[in-house]
């Protein structure tokens, strides 16, 4: 019935601290003005009250209602979705700039509970839904055109109906919810209050991580080392949340009926297992062409016999280690956005002028980059963690391209406007790419020009490899619980077997290397989530083939397909672009791309 819009932290994404000029906070009062609010009090107020209203009105009566009474409860829905995501929206939102501070996490943690107390009621509408005939539902939608336009959400959570449980049984599962929802905090405060010390210096991971991109080799090895050493001692903690986690998944799919781990993603995703499987197949045959290949070339660039992990993301000898300022990077972006279409622009620049992006890294800060829509009646927030390097240029395209997305899908509505993963990676990768070109095109020289290739290249490859690499672990480590409880050498040893097969022989690795699972958040919070950037850049690929090729009318579609949100299918979305997901040649497209810019890298050493 109701699911908290929590973010998910993007891949990519860097932090740090410069001399950055003013960089944006985030003012939340378009939400509410502060945790006691008479405001935020009068909706968690009228929150419980409807919600017990709504049941009391509508539960076993569903099969019974007509058109015009059926669109009344559709509606009575939306807006009980609308001030519930308004109400985690704020707790979240506020909880993610100080993950330390406990007063935050009491204020996440009771709203949670409140809301989950207050929405259980709610739960026979998907149950009663589900129990209604197809042909009944469809005589629904016929009569009342109001009501049909709300069919994609129907079908959807019709797609659970196989794996729905007894009614008493999916109020048990909704309640737990707070408790899965505890291990994920866990996690987040973990890793917030990780402490590493480098060459003398405290840093939180933010800051130790960025050290990996550090232009001193040897600052770079004294990171991943010290990364190493406090990931060994906490990682029976992580491999407790793990164990924990997908445990409590294994036994709600099998008491679901679902016949594999990711079909649960699959079906939120509005995609078919087929298309996952060609995309995933398609890569894990590319990397010899794509990943294996360009490490190479890096590895001679950086004049390595063999490369180590910490060498994966150093800067190339030859590039630019200035820092970029936040304005600098605003006019970037904005100028890109603009030069495909100032309606593109014109939705970016509220995000920089009112309080919707939160830039600075603070302490306690969550980690990564996000852009949350929060809900339809109000507008997204970014949150991102800048430090001045090009790739942070990169990451804030990418995040306005998600806002850019979610202002425009707003019009849906609240049970419409969320997109599928799949297809919610689209406006983000696409903003990145539009950034990438213009910056290639203003290139004042061969060097800068390999320099930049080779940047995209990396985030291409950390968007498509590393992330397929992601998935295929996760597969792994949710096979390998269902046979019994996994130690953190069992973890490492998964996590090592997808990393020398999607990297390629330029790499050996550290000892420690095996516990670098511990701090991607896409495991605990989402699994399987991370596919969806690997489909979402191959399909941007292919879409920017499509306007580089015929650019007349580009603009129009595209923004139509955004505004979408999750009203369509993607084969429908994709059809005015001449483009099928479904097709196993479509991911080729996307992947040679990439290998197009390999082979453009080559041609300069040639």
């Amino acid at each position: 019935m109701f699911q908290l819009p929590f973010p998910v932290f993007d891949a990519n994404a860097n932090a740090g601290s410069e001399e950055l000029g003013n960089l944006p906070e985030w003012d939340l009062s378009d939400l509410y003005t502060a945790d006691d609010a008479p405001e935020l009090t009068r909706d968690l107020a009228w929150l419980e009250g409807e919600c017990a209203a709504f049941a009391a009105d509508y539960e076993g009566k569903l099969a019974g209602l007509d058109a015009g009474g059926f669109l009344a409860c559709v509606l009575r829905n939306e807006k009980i979705n609308t001030i519930a995501g308004r109400i985690m929206s704020y707790a979240g939102l506020r909880y993610y700039q100080l993950t330390t501070e406990a007063e935050r996490a009491k204020f996440l943690s009771d709203a949670q509970e409140k809301i989950t107390n207050y929405t259980t009621p709610l739960v026979f509408f998907t149950l009663e839904l589900n129990r209604i005939e197809d042909s009944s539902m469809d005589a629904l939608f016929a009569a009342n055109a109001d009501l049909s336009r709300y069919k994609p959400v129907f079908d959807r959570i019709r797609a659970m109906k196989p794996h729905q449980l007894s009614d008493e049984l999916e109020k048990f599962l909704h309640d737990l919810g707070v408790v899965g929802d505890a291990w994920e905090r866990m996690f987040d405060e973990t890793i917030a209050g990780l402490e590493f010390e480098v060459d003398g210096e405290p840093l939180n991971i933010e800051g130790t991580l960025n050290l990996l991109t550090d232009p001193d080799r040897e600052k770079r090895e004294a990171a991943a080392r010290e990364l190493a050493s406090v990931f060994a001692d906490n990682v029976k903690t992580f491999a407790r949340v793990h164990n924990t986690q997908t445990k409590e998944k294994e036994i709600i799919d099998r008491w679901r009926g679902m016949p594999t781990a990711q079909t649960g993603r699959h079906l939120s995703n509005d995609v078919e297992p087929e298309v996952v499987e060609a995309l995933r197949d398609a890569v894990v045959a590319a990397y010899p062409k794509l990943s294996h290949r360009y490490y190479e070339l890096k590895r001679k660039w950086l004049g390595l016999d063999v490369m180590q992990m910490w060498d994966r993301n150093a800067p190339l000898p030859m590039e630019d280690t200035s820092v970029v300022g936040w304005e600098d990077a605003r006019e970037t972006v904005m100028s890109a956005y603009a030069g495909f279409d100032e309606r593109m622009a014109e939705i970016a620049e509220p995000f920089f002028t009112k309080g919707w992006i939160d830039a600075a890294v603070k302490p306690g800060k969550a980690p990564g980059a996000f852009a949350h829509p929060t809900v339809t009646d109000v507008h997204p927030y970014v949150m991102l963690n800048y430090l001045g390097k090009p790739r942070d240029v990169m990451t804030l395209a990418h995040e306005l391209g998600h806002g850019v997305h979610q202002v425009l899908a707003a019009g849906q509505g609240e049970m419409l406007s969320s997109t599928p993963l799949t297809l919610a990676e689209t406006a983000s990768v696409f903003g990145e790419m539009l950034t990438f070109r213009k910056m290639l095109s203003e290139a004042k020289d061969d060097n800068q020009r390999r320099v930049m290739l080779a940047g995209k290249v990396e985030d291409m490859i950390n968007t498509v490899v590393r992330q397929i690499a992601f998935y295929d672990f996760e597969c792994k480590l949710h096979a390998a619980r269902r046979e019994g409880e996994l130690t953190p050498e069992d973890i490492g040893a998964l996590w090592m077997s997808v990393q020398a097969e999607s990297l390629g022989p330029a790499f050996e690795y550290m000892d420690g290397y095996e516990n670098f699972w511990c701090y991607i958040p896409h495991f605990v919070h989402s699994p399987f989530y991370v596919y969806a950037y690997a489909f979402g850049d191959g399909l941007v690929n292919a879409l920017y083939a499509v306007y580089e090729e015929n650019p007349e009318g580009f603009q129009d579609k595209y923004f139509d397909m955004l505004k979408a949100g999750g009203s369509m299918h993607h084969k429908e979305l994709l059809a005015p672009f001449g483009l099928d997901a479904s097709d196993p040649k479509f991911w080729d497209k996307g992947l040679s791309m990439i290998s197009g810019f390999i082979d453009e890298l080559e041609a300069m050493e040639a």
